[in-house]
């Protein structure tokens, strides 16, 4: 795992930015450094050592050294690409899966990419026609931020880097911050400094005299098949998360160890990978607690496990770090506890397994069950739903009527993704100057339109893949883990397991007992009943409990009533949240937390 960096174009000081880009992201690669400067182009490289410790460092050239790349991330498929490429007559210098990525984009182009198996983000410069080529990995698991300055192309795996160029005016987009509100991460392709956007995940560009061209490559497409019993369903789960495991394990040449939580998804993974390690992180309050739940199964599968309770005080003192690390605000409260398991984790290893993806791929959230229990409603004409949304709107707050106001809706208009905070009405009140740009439902449009035709589940699975997995799962993933210079491969991810799991009909996904049917049913051949399935918690974190305590609440009135509040909410409304939470009159905490980690990560990059 690395971090990469660079620009276009030649400046008096190039090596000196240079230098200033890659020392901001040195986390992501602690071991050494290299660089490629010409009239052309800056690339700069941060690394990681995992594969090929030896040979594997960057830039690396083609046989002519007319050609350079720098690269982040795996390619689990590597060395059947190197003996396809040799025996086509390329020349490779080292055992790594870089050079296979330079000497494929020779051979390949473009195609290239969808031959590809792994994580990745990389850029490779051509010489001979002064053209910048990049790309993004299937599902976005490895970051990759570019800003268009003065008719140049500038880059990183991190926003930081790009901070460091001359010329780049730091300001907040207002429009991210809005919608922020709404999905508690960062939705838009421009970031939260305004001119800085994400290269989305299955897109790859050109830049080319000033010009930049970006297109998809490769598009995720669920196809439900029908003609298979769910014992064939189970089986080819298994058998490719068997060999989705393995790859990830085996392309690395240093000890591997992996994240184990209560769930399932991580628990398959620990019990198959057959390594030494797992890592598990809790609070000490019980139902915030799987470390006893991670030590019973590691001892039933003979495997070490190493773990950490967070006290409150470690978890609030990190706060400001972890949203530096992220690069951009997120109001995911696990993200926390992902900083500690990585911390833990990297004493011991430079690589984890870890779970990700599971959900989004077979169907395992909770709120996936929703379209099952509101057929009562949803069965109904639209006049009527309507009609008893809107008198459930005026009614107390009484049991049943959530469920007839979302049931009133429709699938568009309620879900956005796992997160849903601020209604726009909501985020129109708090905010100072609202844009009105980006209602959620003009943001998720386009994707319900390309499943117009697949049930409510795996319309639900498409959103998520497009919008949560990207913009809070494999972030925090990322960015947490590289704060800490560890690697985490996540095998759910795989274009192979995805290939399974697109074909799995919604019946073996959500029933009305639990989540994730098959995959569950694959899982049982590994892990005791009460893991395989325990119902989905995610990393469980007491703030609702410590924002009515008084030092933590104390903590977040201060930011709240601070000046770069009164800069962007009216104070007098956020105040209020918190105090009608604190009084025990509503839990506001999730909202809370969404406005108070924007603040945080504000004083992060804007602080005087």
């Amino acid at each position: 795992m690395c971090g990469i960096c660079g620009f276009t174009g030649r400046l008096a000081t190039s090596e000196e930015i240079l230098e200033r880009m890659m020392n901001r992201i040195i986390h992501r690669g602690p071991d050494s450094g290299g660089k490629h400067i010409d009239d052309g182009v800056s690339m700069g490289f941060r690394r990681l050592s995992i594969i090929d410790l030896d040979g594997g460092h960057q830039p690396i050239y083609n046989e002519t050294k007319d050609m350079v790349i720098t690269f982040n991330g795996e390619i689990y498929n590597y060395q059947e690409l190197r003996e396809e490429l040799i025996a086509k007559g390329h020349t490779m210098s080292s055992d790594a899966d870089t050079e296979v990525l330079l000497h494929g984009y020779e051979e390949y182009g473009e195609d290239l990419l969808p031959r590809l198996r792994g994580m990745f983000a990389f850029v490779i410069w051509d010489k001979k026609t002064q053209t910048l080529f990049g790309a993004r990995d299937f599902f976005g698991i490895k970051p990759f931020y570019y800003s268009l300055i003065d008719g140049q192309m500038v880059y990183g795996s991190e926003i930081k880097s790009i901070l460091e160029y001359p010329n780049f005016k730091k300001e907040v987009n207002k429009e991210a911050l809005e919608n922020y509100l709404t999905f508690q991460y960062s939705v838009l392709p421009e970031t939260f400094f305004k001119g800085v956007f994400k290269l989305m995940p299955a897109h790859c560009f050109t830049f080319h005299n000033g010009k930049l061209d970006i297109k998809r490559y490769w598009e995720p497409v669920f196809a439900a098949d029908h003609s298979k019993s769910l014992e064939d369903f189970v089986d080819e789960i298994d058998n490719v998360m068997q060999d989705s495991i393995k790859k990830h394990k085996t392309s690395s040449d240093v000890e591997v160890g992996s994240f184990l939580s209560s769930g399932v998804d991580s628990s398959y993974v620990a019990a198959s990978f057959h390594g030494d390690k797992t890592f598990t992180v809790g609070f000490d309050y019980e139902k915030y607690n799987e470390i006893d739940y991670a030590k019973a199964l590691s001892e039933k599968i003979n495997i070490d496990n190493y773990s950490k309770l967070i006290s409150k005080e470690e978890y609030w003192d990190s706060i400001g770090k972890v949203q530096y690390h992220m690069d951009e605000p997120l109001a995911d409260p696990s993200a926390i506890a992902l900083y500690f398991v990585s911390q833990t984790a990297a004493k011991q290893v430079k690589v984890a397994l870890s779970g990700e993806g599971a959900d989004e791929f077979f169907g395992g959230y909770n709120i996936y069950r929703e379209p099952h229990a509101l057929l009562p409603l949803t069965r109904l004409p639209r006049p009527i739903r309507k009609g008893l949304g809107a008198v459930a709107k005026v009614m107390p707050k009484i049991k049943g009527r959530n469920y007839l106001i979302r049931g009133s809706k429709d699938l568009q208009e309620r879900f956005i993704g796992n997160a849903f905070m601020f209604q726009e009405k909501e985020r129109e009140k708090i905010l100072k100057n609202p844009t009105g740009k980006y209602p959620h439902t003009t943001l998720t449009k386009p994707f319900y339109d390309k499943v117009k035709d697949q049930d409510d589940v795996t319309k639900m699975q498409y959103i998520d893949i497009h919008f949560w997995l990207i913009g809070d799962i494999l972030l925090k993933a990322d960015k947490m883990s590289m704060a800490h210079s560890l690697e985490v491969r996540v095998p759910f991810l795989d274009r192979d397991v995805f290939d399974v799991a697109r074909t799995v009909p919604t019946e073996y996904k959500v029933t009305k007992e639990n989540t994730k049917f098959a995959m569950r049913q694959a899982a049982h051949r590994y892990l005791p009943d009460m893991v395989a399935e325990k119902k989905k918690l995610g990393f469980p974190v007491p703030i609702r409990i410590w924002l009515r305590e008084d030092a933590c609440y104390n903590k977040v009135k201060a930011a709240f009533t601070s000046p770069a509040a009164a800069e962007f909410f009216n104070t007098e409304e956020i105040v209020k949240y918190l105090d009608d939470h604190k009084n025990g009159k509503v839990d506001n905490s999730r909202k809370i937390w969404t406005i108070y980690m924007f603040l945080v990560w504000h004083e992060q990059f804007f602080a005087a």
